[in-house]
C-alpha cells in the first residue's frame, strides 16, 4: 500500500471546543450522570464541551446506529468550531462506522481524536486510512470516574503543551527482550486489533512498533493467547520491529508477557518492554498512533516519542 502522508492535528488551546461522541456502548443510565460530570470537570479547566447529536443514542437497544455513530463522528470532523474529538467510552462495536466514515473528509480536516478499549478500532483505522495521528488515552467518561486526574492530567499534557514524554522517571518500565528500534506506534486493546489482522478493514503492520494490552474481565488468558496465536499465524510478528506490553490484570495472576512469550516461542529478535501505564487501569499514558517511538531496553524510560505528535 502508498504510505499517505502523515498528518498531524493542531494543539488543543484552553478556551476551544471539545466535541464528544459516543461510537461505542449507548450512554445510558448512570453514564449520563458521568458524561456531564466529567462535561463539568473539562468546562473547569476552560474549554467549551459541545455533545454530538447522536450521544444519547440507543437505536438498536445495544448500541445507536452505526449511521449514527459515523454522522456524529464526520460532522465532528467537519465542525470548523470543534478543535479536538473525545470519546465518551468504550464497548464493543466501534468498527460498525467503518463503512461510514468520511476518510476524505477527515484528511481535510485533522484534529486531535482519542478514546481507549473499543476506540482503538476508530482510532487506528483513521490513522491507517488517512495519515491523522490519532490518540490512545483516556476515554471522556473516565474523566469522571477515575480515582484520580493522572489520565486527564496526561492528555491535557499531550495536547496543550505537546509534551513527549511517554512516563516519568520512577514509571516501571521491565525489559522482556533486549534491543533497539524505532517504528510508528500502531495498537492498543488486543482483542480489537487481533480483528484488524485481516480483511477489507485490516492495518499495516509493517516495520511498526506494537502496543498491546487486554481487559482481564474480558478476556481469559486462553481468549488472549488465542487472540495473540491468530496475530502470529497471520504474519503481524514477522512485521512488526518492537512490542509494548501493557496493563493486563486477570485472577489467575497469568500475566500477558507470559502469554506473549509462549506465542512468540523464542522466534523474534525485536525489542519487548512492558509498562503499568496503559490499558484498563488508572495509571493512563496518551500514546498517539502514527508517531515514530523508539524503543531502547538500555534506558529507565524503555521508550520514547522522537517526533511531535501535534503541531
Amino acid at each position: 500500500t502508498m504510505k499517505l502522508p502523515k498528518l498531524r492535528p493542531q494543539k488543543l488551546k484552553i478556551g476551544d471546543t471539545i466535541g464528544v461522541v459516543a461510537p461505542s456502548s449507548p450512554i445510558i443510565g448512570n453514564n449520563i450522570e458521568e458524561l456531564n460530570k466529567a462535561k463539568e470537570i473539562v468546562e473547569r479547566s476552560g474549554f467549551k464541551v459541545k455533545y454530538s447529536k447522536n450521544l444519547f443514542s440507543n437505536t438498536n437497544g445495544y448500541s445507536s446506529a452505526a449511521k449514527e455513530k459515523a454522522e456524529d463522528i464526520n460532522e465532528m470532523f467537519a465542525d470548523k468550531e470543534v478543535k479536538m474529538i473525545w470519546c465518551a467510552k468504550g464497548g464493543n462495536n466501534s468498527n460498525s462506522t467503518f463503512e461510514y466514515l468520511d476518510y476524505e473528509l477527515i484528511k481535510k480536516n485533522p484534529k486531535i481524536i482519542c478514546g481507549y478499549s473499543d476506540i482503538t478500532s476508530i482510532t487506528n483505522m483513521i490513522t491507517e486510512k488517512t495519515g491523522l495521528v490519532t490518540f490512545s488515552g483516556t476515554n471522556f467518561k473516565t474523566i469522571a470516574t477515575d480515582e484520580t486526574d493522572f489520565s486527564y492530567k496526561q492528555a491535557l499534557n499531550r495536547f496543550v503543551n505537546g509534551s513527549l514524554e511517554l512516563g516519568t522517571e520512577n514509571e516501571e518500565y521491565i525489559t522482556i527482550q533486549e534491543g533497539k528500534t524505532s517504528g510508528e506506534l500502531i495498537g492498543g486493546n488486543l482483542s480489537l486489533i487481533r480483528g484488524m489482522v485481516a480483511g477489507k478493514y485490516s492495518l499495516d503492520f509493517t516495520d511498526k512498533i506494537l502496543f498491546l494490552e487486554e481487559l482481564g474481565f474480558e478476556t481469559d488468558p486462553a481468549g488472549t493467547s488465542n487472540n495473540l496465536y491468530y496475530m502470529k499465524q497471520n504474519g503481524v510478528f514477522d512485521k512488526i520491529k518492537g512490542l509494548w506490553i501493557g496493563n493486563y490484570e486477570h485472577e489467575s495472576g497469568i500475566t500477558l508477557e507470559k502469554i506473549v512469550m509462549d506465542v512468540l516461542d523464542g522466534k523474534y529478535k525485536f525489542p519487548i518492554i512492558k509498562s503499568n501505564n496503559f490499558g484498563h487501569i488508572e495509571r493512563k499514558t496518551v500514546i498517539p498512533i502514527g508517531t515514530k517511538a523508539e524503543i531502547n531496553t538500555n534506558e529507565k524510560v524503555k521508550i520514547k516519542l522522537v517526533e511531535n505528535c501535534v503541531m
